[in-house]
């Protein structure tokens, strides 16, 4: 089982970037702890991370030919805006679970909007670094069940 982990502007200066909200752990400490998961769950991961919106669309457009099983992806400030990212998780008919660090539901009024939701199976929010490992469980889980069928 591959997954493919997306993560949107800023998130690369997690540590530095509002840590009142967002934590003082590191990107670097984030990756690590989803590969972790990833070794004792037995399933490979790749990381993805970029501020361009474009960047993103064209990684979810090449996660259909790398025959990714699932995605993972906090697309921050594109949550609220892109629906070019939209478009390309719903092009490419792959799982997929929106996750946040902090619980944006309880954040900006703008913030109350996503787009990924319209097309993620499940949206984890405020859950920390924790969001990230329980959306590799709930995939795992959601990807097994579609092999049942």
């Amino acid at each position: 089982m591959k997954l493919l982990v997306i993560n949107g502007p800023n998130i690369n200066f997690l540590g530095i970037r509002e840590p009142e909200i967002y934590g003082s752990d590191t990107y670097a400490s984030l990756l690590e702890l989803i590969a972790k998961h990833a070794r004792e769950t037995g399933v490979e991961v790749e990381f993805f991370q970029s501020n361009h919106e474009g960047a993103i669309v064209d990684r979810i457009q090449q996660a259909y030919f790398d025959k990714v099983d699932g995605i993972i992806v906090n697309p921050a400030a594109y949550t609220h805006t892109s629906v070019a990212i939209l478009d390309a998780l719903k092009a490419v008919s792959i799982p997929t679970v929106e996750v946040h660090i902090s619980k944006v539901s309880d954040r900006e009024k703008f913030r109350q909007i996503s787009y990924v939701s319209k097309v993620a199976v499940k949206k984890i929010e405020g859950r920390g670094f924790c969001g990230y490992v329980d959306a590799m469980d709930f995939l795992i889980e959601y990807l097994k069940g579609k092999e049942n069928e």
